[in-house]
C-alpha cells in the first residue's frame, strides 16, 4: 500500500496550491479519503473528507469556502485545491485512506506528508 503526496511548497498569502495524493495497493474506489494537516506544536487535524463515490464532502470550518477536495477513481488520485491561503494554513499535509466493515474501521493508510508554507 502506498499513498504519495505531492504539490506542496512555499506560497504567498492569498495564493493557491493543489495537492495530489497518488494511491496504490488497495481498492481505491471503495475508500473514504481525507486530507489532514499538522502544524508545528499542534495536533494533527482533519481538513477535508470525501466519500468513496465522491458524493459527500466535509470540510473543517477553517477551510470552508477556500479548499476543495476531489477524487479521480480512474487515476487512483485524490486532490486538495487550496485557494486564498493564509499563514495559518502552514503545516505538513497528509493524505489518508480508510475503509469500514459494518461501520467499524478496517484499514487506515497514511501518506508521508507534504509541506505547505504560506509566507511573504
Amino acid at each position: 500500500v502506498q499513498l504519495v503526496e505531492s504539490g506542496g511548497g512555499l506560497v504567498q498569502p492569498g495564493g493557491s496550491l493543489r495537492l495530489s495524493c497518488a494511491a496504490s495497493g488497495f481498492t481505491f474506489g471503495s475508500y473514504e479519503l481525507s486530507w489532514y494537516r499538522q502544524a508545528p506544536g499542534k495536533e494533527r487535524e482533519l481538513v477535508a473528507t470525501i466519500t468513496g463515490a465522491g458524493g459527500r464532502k466535509n470540510y473543517a470550518d477553517s477551510v470552508k469556502g477556500r479548499f476543495t477536495i476531489s477524487r479521480d477513481n480512474a487515476k487512483n488520485t485524490v486532490y486538495l485545491q487550496m485557494n486564498s491561503l493564509k499563514p495559518g494554513d502552514t503545516a505538513v499535509y497528509y493524505c489518508n485512506a480508510k475503509d469500514y466493515y459494518y461501520y467499524t474501521l478496517r484499514n487506515d493508510y497514511w501518506g508521508q506528508g507534504t509541506q505547505v508554507t504560506v509566507s511573504s
